[in-house]
């Protein structure tokens, strides 16, 4: 096993051995958690459409981040819209198309502040955005998915328009846009609720193919592991002349299962200590044959081994 020690050898053992640690240390554990978190938010999309919507605050505490239990959940909230806080969230895809959604404060008759999204607005040809109609004043009902904040981007807030536009649904990039303190989350309104515009899609279930392909990272460390080993003993066995012959460099001589015919014992070598009696007893005449045998003998294995290149 010496080769092993050679450059090329430990160059290429060090990068199996790599490869293999990241699959199942890194990359297969990695696609496990988010096949994990996939099927959260697949299993929080289906409850959240089958249960009927139950009020806020029965869910989530007053002034609290809803947890992830409460995420996408259908709740209603009764309380008066604050349009002067309205924001725009800009660079959003509905529909597999640019738009825009709307934000609006509504105070509770609780007196908390929530973030509502009343769905979204398309920009024109030109890019500018169209009439956005006002929420109803007055105290309202409204109905909607319970969602988490999506996080603070590093983009600032800038003003188009005569509209706020920020670049995340998140309540604190509204809060620091608007001035206006509100609670984490924000609610989602359905179709047919008061103030709502063209409501936001749910989004569609995640086919998640991540567990699939923390599979194919395992399988693939596996079959580096497993080339390694059959390189690994290939070169054994051609340093140690086990290697079969090729078909088309098959010496005549050698054995069916490609074994060499040196390697194996001459019927010649045998039989030497059986026919040497013989030989000592038959005197000139035998001595004579075996000479001319042997010699037509080891004119022919003197042929096949130029041949062949082999002793």
């Amino acid at each position: 096993m010496r080769f092993l020690l050679r450059p090329g050898w430990i160059a290429l053992t060090l990068v199996v051995v790599a490869f293999a640690f990241a699959c199942y240390y890194l990359l297969a554990p990695w696609q496990f958690h988010r096949s994990d978190e996939r099927d959260g938010v697949n299993a929080a999309l289906t409850r959240g459409v089958a249960t009927a919507p139950v009020p806020r605050g029965e869910l989530v505490a007053p002034g609290t981040a809803p947890g992830a239990d409460a995420a996408w959940r259908q709740v209603s909230v009764t309380g008066t819209y604050r349009p002067e806080g309205e924001v725009l969230v800009r660079l959003r895809v509905v529909e597999g198309h640019p738009a825009s959604e709307v934000m609006t404060p509504l105070v509770t008759t609780t007196g908390e502040t929530l973030l509502v999204d009343r769905g979204y607005v398309r920009t024109d040809a030109q890019g500018a955005l169209p009439p956005i109609p006002a929420p109803p004043q007055g105290v309202v009902t409204v109905v909607g998915h319970q969602r988490l904040d999506e996080g603070p981007t590093n983009r600032p807030t800038t003003v188009e328009d005569g509209q706020r536009q920020v670049y995340a649904a998140d309540a604190g990039t509204v809060t620091a846009a608007n001035g206006i303190p509100t609670s984490p989350g924000y609610v989602q309104l359905v179709a047919d609720q008061p103030g709502v515009l063209a409501a936001v899609p749910l989004p569609p279930p995640d086919p998640n193919p991540s567990y699939s392909y923390a599979w194919q990272w395992l399988i693939f460390g596996l079959m580096a592991i497993g080339a390694w080993i059959y390189f690994a003993r290939l070169e054994y066995r051609r340093a140690h002349g086990l290697e079969p012959r090729r078909r088309d460099d098959q010496d005549p001589r050698d054995a069916a299962d490609g074994t060499y015919w040196d390697a194996q014992p001459t019927s010649r070598d045998s039989g030497t200590d059986a026919h040497a009696g013989t030989d000592a007893s038959t005197g000139t005449g035998a001595g004579s044959g075996a000479g001319t045998g042997a010699g037509a003998g080891a004119g022919t294995d003197q042929e096949l081994a130029d041949r062949h290149g082999r002793r």
